[in-house]
């Protein structure tokens, strides 16, 4: 479902990493190194937001390279950053992932947003919400259009105990039949969800 294949990248004079190549089936796997080892990039690149150096990632058999807008239609990312469209409110996010992925905003997507109580928050804009309630939406908006592959950088960041448990839940139950890879320094959450510890620079 997930797999990335000679990956490499750099920052200037500073190699970040290289040839990582792997095979993700259906699970839960977290990345829970400390800073600085290229977490939050090779999210990026199987996300498609950043480009690599060399080499390419495959979602559920498309090339993240060569057929884009396929691969990320089996794709739902939750960034570090939740803040890159300030003015935008958390409904109209939704609404613009709901009309990407020609999916419906159903109940069930509207129930995960009753259970991270969200509710209140969704006519505000982004800049007026806090970090947690941002990532809530994003988390949200991951269950829209059944993707093969859920990336996730930092989920439970700013969430209360209460979506906390919230996320542990829906990560366990995507696993089920889907790839669930995310990056955190919170080992509760990954005890709850049953995720895998892998390293960046073991994916070779």
């Amino acid at each position: 479902m997930l797999r990335i294949d000679n990956l490499s990248k750099r920052f200037g004079d500073h190699l970040v990493f290289q040839g990582l190549t792997h095979s993700f089936p259906p699970g839960c796997a977290a990345l829970c190194e400390e800073d600085s080892t290229g977490k939050s990039s090779l999210l990026g690149i199987i996300a498609g937001v950043i480009a690599p150096d060399g080499g390419d990632v495959w979602i559920d058999g498309h090339s993240m390279i060569h057929a884009p807008r396929e691969a990320k239609a089996r794709l739902a990312y939750v960034p570090d950053n939740c803040l890159a469209f300030p003015a935008q409110t958390g409904r109209g996010l939704l609404e613009q992932v709901a009309l990407e992925k020609n999916a419906a905003l159903d109940d069930a997507v509207l129930d995960l947003a009753h259970e991270l109580g969200l509710e209140p928050h969704l006519d505000k804009r982004f800049e007026q919400m806090s970090t947690g309630t941002r990532r809530k939406v994003f988390l949200t908006a991951a269950a829209l259009g059944d993707p093969a592959v859920v990336i996730a950088d930092g989920p439970s960041n700013g969430l209360d105990a209460g979506a906390r448990e919230v996320l542990a839940e829906l990560f366990k139950s995507w696993s089920r039949d889907r790839v669930v890879l995310f990056a955190s320094h919170d080992p509760e959450l990954v005890q709850a969800c049953g995720a895998s510890v892998i390293e960046v620079a073991a994916l070779r």
